[in-house]
């Protein structure tokens, strides 16, 4: 019998986000990617992009004096329940609040992709390759929540929420379409769907989309 005791209040799940934390998510994706603009350079592709914002949440959580979670970099997902060697996958971000600590599988999933106004192909993978991650169970197995990151690379930013929205309806029935929410001052649309992750669970993801076109130098003149 453990001696131990767990630090994870009792009656709260690990896998559970309250509606405060959720917005500190929402806040903090939302200054650190306003905070990485001036680091982001034309062409620069989404791996690189999220390494610079991840470290501008790291910068912006450090001087709100959060001290209640944690903001870690790409989480590789391992297979624990047999002994093949393969990862089930990369997740571009994770952050762990405090009630989530000590327990690898509980953590704020946060995936990112380039999306683009009459992008087809970019608008599709932020489904195929994004949205489905979680579906599957491949990212957050059980989690009530997950965070899509859209850097909107051309506007408006519309069409960009009206092409996604229209290519999850289609793959997961108009049951998992994109809700509006209160936008963040600092995003270009925030939004909320949920989807059917097993028979017996259902994921709520919030879409988060912020503009990441390159800051105009500034003129020296």
């Amino acid at each position: 019998m453990s001696l131990l005791t767990p630090d994870v209040p009792f009656g709260l799940p690990a896998f559970a986000l309250s509606d405060d934390q959720i917005a500190t998510v929402v806040d903090l994706v939302c200054r650190g990617c306003d905070a990485a603009r001036s680091d982001v350079t034309p062409g620069m592709l989404e791996v690189p992009t999220t390494i610079v914002v991840r470290k501008a949440m790291r910068r912006v959580k450090k001087t709100l004096g959060l001290t209640n979670l944690q903001v870690r970099g790409e989480v590789e997902l391992e297979d624990m329940a047999t002994s093949d060697p393969a990862l089930l996958g990369r997740i571009d971000i994770t952050l762990q609040f405090l009630h989530q600590f000590g327990d690898e599988d509980a953590y704020v999933a946060v995936e990112c992709k380039r999306v683009r106004a009459g992008d087809s192909a970019l608008n599709g993978s932020y489904v195929a390759k994004g949205v489905d991650r979680f579906v599957t169970s491949q990212y957050a197995t059980g989690h009530d929540w997950g965070f899509m990151l859209g850097y909107v690379l051309a506007l408006p930013a519309a069409d960009v929420v009206d092409a996604i929205d229209a290519r999850i309806r289609k793959t997961y029935g108009e049951a998992a379409g994109l809700t509006p929410e209160t936008t963040h001052a600092l995003s270009l649309a925030v939004l909320q769907g949920a989807l059917s992750q097993s028979s017996s669970h259902t994921i709520r993801l919030k879409h988060i989309f912020v503009d990441m076109l390159p800051a105009a130098p500034v003129s020296s003149v």
